[in-house]
């Protein structure tokens, strides 16, 4: 005969599996403060990203959404973090572009970068531009590519991270033009851009906020955007798709739960970002930044995101980029 301690024990816990799944316990979530873990500095494009939306969160809530910064290794220290938390709604992660690069740097990531995560929302998206010195003798990037091939070597590209869009931008440039540069490595983007400036290295891939203020000064020349198609907030630059079909790429930022978190609860994150990011607020705040609101349901971010694992994946194989 089983014990009368072990069956109430089990009918416990299959009453609070019930609750956890039920439409009923998602209506009450959260029941406490949640964390949103940024696995990269204050100040970054995903810090940025997730206390604006926090803040709006704990409006919607009625609860406390805080952003607490776990940088290191890539972002995989707070990724990791994050897959260790419970899931139950109340450890959220902001992941940024390099989410979907580290599985194919790392050789022993310390979690399924699919399987170990649920999908909530994309939150904003946004192209860079490929900028270069006054200096340099280039006015487009046809010139760029002539003047790569006339002096392999000889121009130096900063690059920020050996899975950062700067980097994987210019990998692809050198795969669809057949040119061979120098890459500098720097450990910030305030770093390279300095030196960029500065005319220390010739040309970047930047993010439009980071080298607007340098460009309408003509520190810097702009001579694409890597957006599909010209863009306002860029005004007359070209589109790298314009010369190389294809050539697209963008920073983004999404918002990412324990995998087992309730879909009920998954569900409810979901339509509160998807009324926060239309709001014209927040749409003109991140335009602010270069950035335009995204949205999508959290299917729709899953194949976000193994596209562009997919999509870098061949271009770190093929330049064969390893971690500096």
């Amino acid at each position: 005969m089983i014990p009368r301690l072990q069956i109430f024990a089990a009918l416990a816990l299959a009453i609070l599996a019930a609750m956890r799944v039920s439409p009923a316990f998602a209506q009450t979530y959260p029941v406490k403060p949640v964390r949103i873990i940024v696995p990269n500095a204050t100040g970054g494009l995903a810090d940025i990203c997730a206390r604006l939306v926090a803040a709006k969160l704990a409006e919607a809530f009625g609860q406390q959404f805080l952003v607490e910064n776990r940088p290191g290794a890539g972002g995989t220290l707070g990724t990791a973090a994050a897959v260790k938390a419970a899931p139950d709604g109340t450890t959220l992660l902001a992941v940024f572009d390099s989410h979907a690069t580290n599985l194919h740097l790392f050789r022993n990531l310390p979690y399924d970068t699919l399987a170990d995560l649920t999908p909530i929302s994309l939150l904003v998206r946004g192209p860079l531009v490929l900028v270069v010195h006054p200096g340099l003798r280039a006015n487009t990037v046809p010139e760029l590519v002539a003047l790569a091939r006339s002096k392999p070597g000889a121009i130096n590209f900063a690059t920020v991270g050996p899975g950062s869009p700067a980097r994987l931008l210019m990998e692809l440039l050198r795969i669809e033009a057949g040119i061979d540069v120098t890459m500098v490595a720097y450990k910030g983007a305030g770093l390279a851009l300095g030196d960029l400036v500065g005319g220390q290295v010739d040309a970047m891939f930047a993010t439009v906020p980071s080298i607007r203020s340098h460009y309408r000064a003509g520190r810097l020349r702009a001579l694409a955007i890597t957006s599909e198609h010209r863009s306002a907030i860029a005004p007359g630059v070209p589109a790298m798709n314009e010369l190389y079909p294809g050539f697209v790429a963008e920073a983004w930022v999404a918002l990412l739960a324990p995998a087992r978190t309730p879909p009920e609860i998954v569900a409810r994150i979901n339509a509160e970002v998807s009324r926060i990011l239309v709001q014209p607020e927040m749409k003109e705040r991140f335009a602010d930044q270069g950035l335009e609101t995204a949205g999508g349901t959290p299917s729709q971010l899953d194949r976000w995101i193994r596209t562009e694992i997919d999509r870098w994946g061949r271009v770190i194989r093929e330049q064969k980029i390893t971690l500096e």
